[in-house]
């Protein structure tokens, strides 16, 4: 079956062979490396919770004092559970709290005490686990019990006044307007933290803080409006940066429904080192899956530093790449939000029909993915009514193609954080279109032979051509060179690399023996 570009099948092949070819080596080496994040993320599932008096999450406590006796490459389980052993305690946030006063140490135990430790731990970690599956149980219940929107693509709408005590007002109201999933966007530079943040916050700037405590505020407003309006509602957050595998479990723990978690975001756009976010990403994948959250990826980002036309192929390479990722990582289809964007300069000839191309080529590659389209933000003036225009026809070309998630564009962007009339103005433009042209994807087959078949072709042809490129030089190679939205990021560098560390022989993740077999 070709579809409406009549793509060749056995080039879309080539290029999904190629993507295995350049993302395996990467997934190599995130399954023989861990880091800090992976290892709290562990101890999350295994019990550990709250921060000290200044405001340092226990978690990370507890992991400084390992690393700092044992290492990191032992993993965290064993060494913590033995110490429980020893110290003949069972409160694993107590032994927190005597690690951070000096009073414990810890070493990497071996024969009876190493399988005794592995026993326990694998229980306490697999009680973790047991909640994220009865939170996807839970959430199943609920759409069965309120039921999913009547129509594709889902409103996706963002609400980030810093206050999470304002958020939930704004966030009900937009789901009145006709939002069916809110994202709580997080505060400026929280993907630069090596901790969560505890607690409810207030204070975020351009954001709220991603904690555990905010998501359970929001997400139980959320339930609230569900009942309400008779629709299950959604709630998104970011499990990216240097904390990926926290956010990650701690959304499984709190029932979100989709998460921002990219392949490559962190390392372009905030320099995270390379080795770091892979093996991060991995483990945040493998809790996803479990959890049943859709992830959302990020090569929109690419089209706001890089030129949209001539980088196109680009985003579907990163695609590829984050489909074969997302996989091996354990998830299905139905949860990748794979991302692109409606970012062509207007003033190029014929960008609709650009838009139109690209857009139904990324639906045709990932029939069954719920791709997350992208409003215009690289070539928005502060001229709102340019702004609106530019919206609808974003709007349009969303519906044209049938994408899966419409985030809403606003006719502000670039002038201010929007009001709540800001965003009502902007809800309005998407029903519209929605309500008048919300079944033309069915209609709309462009002519055999022209233009947008042709642009089609020509990318995906330029995105084979970049994969056998990469395949010979590698992907970490490619990233370097700034294959990807122009930023160059060496392997060796970037935030967070000294929380990196090779397995050892003995190393043990409970987690990943859990998540790595069938639910």
């Amino acid at each position: 079956m070709t579809g409406k570009l009549d793509l060749d099948p056995v080039l879309v092949a080539r290029a999904r062979e190629l993507a295995r070819r350049a993302g395996r080596p990467v997934v190599e080496l995130a399954r023989s490396h861990t880091t800090v994040s992976v290892e709290r993320a562990v101890l999350r599932l295994a019990g550990v919770t709250g921060a000290d008096p200044d405001g340092i999450p226990w978690v990370n406590r507890l992991v400084d004092a390992v690393v700092a006796d044992v290492g990191l490459g032992h993993g965290v389980a064993v060494p913590v559970f033995d110490a429980l052993a020893r110290e003949q305690i069972t409160d694993v946030t107590l032994l927190a709290q005597k690690a951070a006063a000096g009073s414990v140490r810890f070493e990497v135990p071996s024969g009876k005490a190493a399988t005794a430790a592995r026993r326990v731990a694998r229980r306490a970690v697999g009680a973790g686990v047991r909640l994220i599956d009865r939170r996807r149980v839970e959430r199943e219940r609920l759409v069965r019990r309120f039921g999913d929107p009547a129509r594709r693509p889902w409103i996706y709408l963002i609400v980030a006044t810093g206050d999470i005590y304002e958020d939930i007002p704004q966030a009900q109201a937009a789901a009145r307007a006709g939002a069916d999933v809110i994202a709580v966007i997080r505060s400026t530079g929280q993907s630069l933290l090596d901790y969560v943040p505890e607690g409810a916050t207030r204070e975020g700037f351009a954001g709220t803080y991603a904690t555990q405590e905010n998501f359970r505020l929001m997400r139980a407003a959320l339930d609230s409006s569900s009942k309400e309006l008779g629709r299950y509602v959604r709630l998104t957050n970011y499990a990216s940066g240097l904390c990926m595998p926290e956010m990650a479990t701690l959304a499984g723990l709190e029932r979100l429904d989709m998460m921002l978690n990219d392949s490559m975001y962190g390392i372009l756009f905030r320099d995270i080192n390379p080795i770091r976010t892979f093996v991060d990403q991995r483990f945040s994948r493998q809790v996803h899956a479990r959890a049943g959250i859709i992830i959302n990826t990020g090569e929109d980002n690419y089209l706001t530093t890089a030129d949209a036309v001539d980088e196109a192929h680009t985003v579907t390479v990163s695609q590829l790449l984050n489909e074969y990722f997302a996989h091996e990582a354990g998830l299905a289809d139905w949860q990748l939000g794979l991302g692109h964007a409606f970012e062509i300069n207007p003033d190029v000839p014929e960008s609709l029909r650009l838009e139109l191309a690209h857009a139904l080529l990324a639906r045709e590659l990932f029939p069954d993915a719920p791709l997350k389209w992208m409003p215009p933000t690289k070539h928005m003036t502060g001229d709102v009514f340019r702004g609106n225009l530019l919206d609808g026809f974003f709007n349009l070309v969303g519906t044209m193609t049938g994408q899966g998630i419409l985030l809403v564009g606003m006719m502000t962007e670039a002038v201010v954080t929007p009001w709540l009339s800001d965003r009502d103005i902007a809800l309005q433009n998407v029903r519209y279109v929605l309500g008048a042209a919300g079944g033309l994807h069915e209609d709309f087959v462009p002519a055999p032979g022209g233009f947008i078949q042709q642009r089609a072709h020509r990318v995906l042809g330029e995105a084979v051509e970049l994969l056998e490129r990469i395949g010979d030089q590698s992907l970490l190679t490619a990233i370097a060179e700034g294959t990807f939205g122009i930023m160059k990021r060496p392997a060796d560098r970037g935030k967070g690399l000294d929380g990196v560390a090779r397995h050892e022989a003995d190393y043990y993740n409970p987690a990943t023996e859990i998540l790595e077999q069938p639910a």
